[in-house]
Parts: structure tokens; sequence; C-alpha cells
């Protein structure tokens, strides 16, 4: 039986497409389609139901130091009211979870927000290793609805639509507190964006109120369809117990040079050349789509990877894949090729980053 997130019923109501994702019965798409509301959010803007997504708080006089033992990135200096990303780690530098880390307005209070499919795994090796420390672990999962105002006109929605004119103040990785609800300038899509943190009812509320202002609804088949263009890791795809930030090129949000944190050693090591993998972008070539779990070979035939994500680039009309390939043909400009079926096409290495947005904000 699979969970639901409280916007089910307005799902339903819309006509979406409904599909098992991480424990949840989710909305993969709505009538208007994948392309119709991945351009929206590239154009305009849409609201995706990302309630669930998992909130962890961790409080009490250890709490800075606790999370920064679990945490790839320091957050020694982290002001209140903004926001960073990192990951949990195992020993052996093993992915646990990609998360977000908000510090709170309240004194040694911290927010933890975990992907949808780790919840339970992550809150159980969180509370593992408190043991320790001075702290008091809070799974507010179940508490919050969650909702991403995604696109160019996000901000002006905000303001005009759901009246919270404290986004205009907001740079990109702050957020604010305003009664019940936590506000924040974040986002899974590479455009400007917001997430909203709320009570369920009040979840439930503001997103009648973008339908019914014309805001398109959003399922998570654009969703990937979007972080995938931006270059951003899916747990699980580009993110495991068996890829480390590292092997994913993710290693600028592992802060090395902070006294410690949970699988820092396995990290220097690998950072020193013990790694046989890694992480790539991949242009292929006769606009042929690959698709997860397709070899990559060399062009004589010997397979040295494996496609984690591919797509025909909605925005880019480019054939487009993440792949985890041997280090030795990882290096920008690499002649590969996918095998897709029977026949094998043409493809490069490139940058991961395949789509960039002109948004900036202070």
């Amino acid at each position: 039986m699979y969970k639901t997130t409280c916007l089910h019923e307005q799902h339903l109501a819309l006509g979406a497409v409904m599909s098992p994702f991480a424990g949840f019965d989710m909305p993969i798409r709505y009538p208007a389609g994948i392309i119709a509301e991945h351009k929206a959010v590239r154009e305009k803007v849409g609201v995706f139901d990302v309630s669930h997504m998992g909130e962890i708080f961790v409080s009490g006089k250890d709490s800075e130091k606790f999370v920064n033992h679990i945490f790839t990135n320091d957050i020694s200096a982290l002001e209140k009211g903004s926001i960073l990303y990192g990951m949990m780690l195992y020993p052996d530098g093993g992915t646990v979870d990609d998360l977000l880390v908000y510090r709170c307005f309240e004194d040694e209070r911290y927010l933890l927000v975990v992907n949808a499919g780790n919840i339970d795994k992550d809150y159980e090796w969180i509370l593992k290793n408190a043991e320790g420390f001075d702290v008091q672990i809070d799974n507010q999962s179940e508490a919050w609805g969650q909702l991403a105002i995604q696109g160019p006109d996000s901000e002006k929605i905000l303001l005009e639509v759901l009246g919270l004119p404290q986004a205009r103040d907001l740079g990109f990785y702050t957020f604010c507190e305003q009664d019940d609800m936590i506000i924040s300038r974040t986002g899974y899509t590479g455009e400007d964006g917001f997430e909203i943190y709320a009570p369920i009812e009040k979840t439930i509320n503001m997103w009648n109120t973008l339908i019914e202002a014309g805001v398109q609804p959003c399922g998570l088949g654009c969703r990937d369809t979007l972080r995938f263009e931006a270059g951003l890791p899916l747990y699980g795809d580009e993110l495991s117990e068996e890829i480390s930030p590292v092997m994913a090129g993710l290693s600028m949000f592992c802060k090395f040079d902070k006294p410690e944190f949970i699988g820092k050693d396995a990290l220097m090591a690998q950072k020193n050349g013990a790694i046989s993998r890694k992480l790539v972008g991949l242009e292929v070539k006769d606009r042929a789509i690959p698709r997860a779990g397709y070899p990559v070979e060399t062009p004589d035939g010997e397979q040295v990877g494996v496609v984690s994500t591919g797509y025909h680039s909605i925005s880019l009309d480019r054939s487009l894949a993440f792949a985890l390939v041997d280090t030795d043909y990882s290096a920008l400009g690499t002649e590969l090729q996918v095998r897709i079926r029977n026949k094998v096409f043409p493809a490069e290495v490139i940058k991961k980053r395949f789509y960039k947005t002109n948004y900036k904000k202070a």
C-alpha cells in the first residue's frame, strides 16, 4: 500500500496520471502533458506537490556540532535564514542521502530536508549517530505539506496570488518564517523558484488558490526532465550507497578543511585517485534517446559504463545522458557510444550541466 500526500484528491480531480514513487502514489503528469508542463516552468511558472519530502529537525546544545558531523558541507558559518546543500555519507564514502540543511531562526535548531524514499532510513541513521551528542531529533515529515513554485514568474505569483511579499527579499538559498510556514528560494528545476513548507490544511488551500489562478500543475515527469537538464542528481540514479559525491562530481559540497565528518577519510582517498568510475554528461548523436541502464561502450565495443538518466532534452532538442563510466574515459571530448537495443550510437563526453538559466538573485 502506497502512501499519499495531502493533495492526493486534488491530483485525481485534475486528471493526473498517478504512479508509485519513493513509496508514495504521486502525479507523474497532468492532461497538458510533460512537454507543456516542462515549458511552463522554463517560460512562466508551474507548481509541484513535493509533500512527500521529509522534514527532520535537529535542536539542542550540540546541534551545530552534530549536523557538521553527519553532513559533508560546513554549517559552522551558516547564518540564520540560510541553506546549504550536501550529503550524509557512510564511512566508506557511499551516500546515505543528499539533502538541504536550513539554519532556523530559533537558536540551536536546524531543519534537514531529505528525500522521500529515504525518510525512514535517514531518520534511523541520524538517531544512530546522535549518541554522545546533546541533541533532540524530531521527525516531522508527516506534519508538513510542501509546494514548489518554479519558473521565471514564480516571485510574481507568490506576491500577487499567494500574498507573500517577503518572497521579494529572499536571495537564492535563503528562507524566512511566516507564521507557521517556511518560505525558501530553492528548487530542483534550474529556474528561479520557491518551496513553501506549511501545515496540511494551509498547503491544500494554497494549492487550490494557485490552480484557480491558472498556474500549471506539474508532475514528477517534468520534475525529472527539468532537474536533468540543469545537471542536478537524483538519489538512486546519480548518488547511492555505491556512488559517492566524488564519483558524482559533487566534491564542491564536501568541505575537507573542516575537522571531520562521517566518510571524510574515504572521500579524501577518492579525491587522491582511488576511484574507478566517474559520472559524466553525454551527448548522443542521431537523435537516439538513451535510457537508464543502457550500456556505454568505447568505439571498439568494450563496455566502460552505463547510463543513469537519459532524455531527448525538451529545452535543447538534443539527446543527452548522465552516465557512470570508467575514469579513463571521463575526460571532456572523449568519444564513446551508447548501445540502444541492438544498435550503437556515437556519443561524446560533455559537461553535466546541459541547460543554464539566466536567473541570478543575490
